[in-house]
């Protein structure tokens, strides 16, 4: 009898818990009720979706890694699976001579009359004083899409489409002001000259428009406050798609800057896009950052979120009822389905190359790629890891969990003294933790621990191998640290050190990307080394094991 309401009790409790979390758990382990933020983890930011009848489709910013802009697929807004790149050829995007935080900024992606267009700005040719923002298109979202047509007159970024009666325009964010032109739907060229349609509600750096057309209204939403803390969203509307636009009383609609939503991990909420599911229900998607507990600081980047909207006839957008969010949301949602998402380990067998989620610096030299006997081949180059302008031998995932273990497998072979391979943990060329194999000059390998920081070059540790056969680099991340420690034999791992994820964060480096693991091979000028990694696994921290993600 004992047993028996012991068993009860137990089973009362379990039931407890999932009412308490607001989840209806699904056969396929989703949730009718409930979804977790981010919906996309890791450095995924700036996100435009669109919808398809039931399918919805989003891009994302890549700034200096190549391949640019990723394509996801859902069917859910909540569950997405990468199903290509936009910009997978050189010959669509020129990175070089950028730097870290250059390149390819916010996109927008958009459907109309049986094509996908995708709208981007190069910084980089914006710099060079060339026309920066341009259109690809496609027929299926996955690809391929087409060569870039630039588009002359839209000096800015963060441009957006919007289609009416066989009209196209374009908008954009062009110092302080939001302006709008009509485009040839053919050449995307500009009819007419642009003209200035808002100026935002007065706070730093309006960006980022969308233009939607609801109840007779034309509404422009944007952000403003830039993409740190203070980053929120607003919106206004007009009777004419050039203007004059009246701000919503009510704005922001979404921010974290608020006594409410201080203590919440999910920060610096905005660059915000609106889609209307096919139940008729609206949605927002927009970046924001998950900062580590106990810090105001984040590494992991700026990452896809997701919100309901409340949106009546000739009313305002509401966003989550009160214009906040947080990691868990108790919210009703569409069905969930939940969508393929790539192995926790990339191996090389057969032949096997890597998936879209793998990301270059800068457009990479395929010839030092090499797929062959089981392995990725890595051939090393004079370029190092800090030059921010160069492409290094490099190829990395983004860290998608604040806490995770990343272990990968390699060898080194034709090496010399000056050559080094392995595995760091890298933020940009002035901030990166690496673990490395390094020949020395007495014939023996060893296994070194560096940083780059700034103008700091430091080796916190180096151990002499007692071989040269393959060993495993493993890295442990924490909302603190990054733990380093290397195996021999594959089972007994030693420890090297652990470094500080404060020095890495966003927050003391600056730029716009986030953190990523990557593969790398270097050397001295005229060097012959050759990095062989037979596999890369990645396992994420407990926390989102049990997520509605997964």
């Amino acid at each position: 009898m004992r047993k028996i309401t012991l068993i009860i009790f137990l089973s009362s409790l379990f039931l407890s818990a999932n009412l308490i979390q607001g989840q209806n758990v699904l056969n396929n382990g989703a949730t009718e009720n409930v979804f977790h933020n981010p919906v996309i983890p890791g450095y995924y930011p700036d996100p435009s979706v669109c919808a398809v009848g039931d399918d919805f489709y989003l891009v994302n910013s890549t700034f200096q890694y190549f391949p640019g802009v990723p394509v996801w697929h859902s069917k859910d807004l909540i569950h997405w699976e990468q199903i290509g790149n936009v910009l997978d050829r050189a010959s669509q995007v020129d990175l070089s001579a950028g730097g870290a935080s250059s390149g390819i900024f916010a996109p927008t992606i958009r459907y109309n009359e049986g094509k996908f267009y995708m709208i981007t700005t190069n910084i980089n040719r914006l710099f060079t004083g060339k026309s920066g923002n341009f259109i690809v298109t496609a027929d299926k979202p996955e690809g391929p899409w087409s060569e870039p047509v630039f588009v002359d007159g839209v000096n800015g970024i963060d441009p957006s489409l919007y289609w009416e009666d066989g009209r196209m325009y374009v908008c954009w964010s062009a110092m302080n002001n939001i302006s709008l032109a009509e485009l040839d739907p053919v050449t995307f060229q500009m009819i007419g000259k642009p003209r200035n349609i808002w100026e935002g509600d007065g706070d730093s750096s309006p960006e980022g428009p969308h233009i939607y057309k609801k109840d007779g209204f034309y509404y422009l939403l944007i952000a403003e406050g830039g993409t740190e803390m203070g980053h929120k969203v607003n919106i206004a509307r007009s009777r004419a798609i050039d203007g004059p636009y009246t701000s919503n009383p009510s704005n922001p609609i979404l921010t974290q800057k608020r006594r409410e939503s201080a203590g919440s991990l999910i920060q610096g909420a905005g660059h915000p896009d609106l889609v209307q599911a096919s139940d008729g229900s609206w949605w927002i998607v927009f970046l924001a950052f998950r900062t580590s507990a106990g810090k105001q600081l984040h590494t992991l980047g700026r990452e896809t979120c997701l919100a309901p909207v409340r949106w009546d006839t000739n009313a305002w957008p509401v966003v989550n009822g009160n214009g906040m969010v947080d990691v868990t949301m108790n919210v009703p949602t569409l069905p969930q389905v939940v969508m393929k998402q790539p192995a926790s380990r990339t191996s090389f067998k057969n032949g096997n190359k890597l998936g879209f989620e793998w990301i270059y610096i800068n457009n990479p030299v395929e010839s030092n790629y090499i797929y062959a006997k089981n392995q990725l081949q890595l051939k090393a180059t004079s370029v190092p890891l800090d030059d921010p302008r160069k492409t290094p031998t490099f190829v990395a995932k983004r860290q998608t969990d604040i806490n995770c273990v990343v272990t990968t497998q390699l060898s080194l072979d034709n090496a010399k003294e000056g050559d080094r391979a392995g595995l760091t943990v890298y933020m940009d060329p002035k901030g990166h933790y690496d673990i490395a194999l390094i020949p020395a000059a007495d014939g023996n390998y060893y296994v070194e621990l560096s940083y780059r920081l700034g103008a700091m070059k430091h080796i916190e540790k180096s151990v002499k191998l007692p071989n040269k056969k393959a060993v495993q680099f493993r890295v442990e991340a924490t909302n603190a640290l990054y733990s380093f420690s290397y195996s021999t034999d594959g089972k007994k791992f030693e420890k090297l050190g652990s470094m500080d994820t404060y020095f890495l964060a966003t927050e003391t480096l600056g730029g716009f990307t986030g953190m990523v693991f990557g593969l790398f091979a270097e050397g001295e000028e005229g060097t012959k080394a050759t990095a062989h990694v037979d596999w890369f696994d990645y396992q994420p921290g407990e926390e989102y094991k049990t997520s509605s993600r997964f």
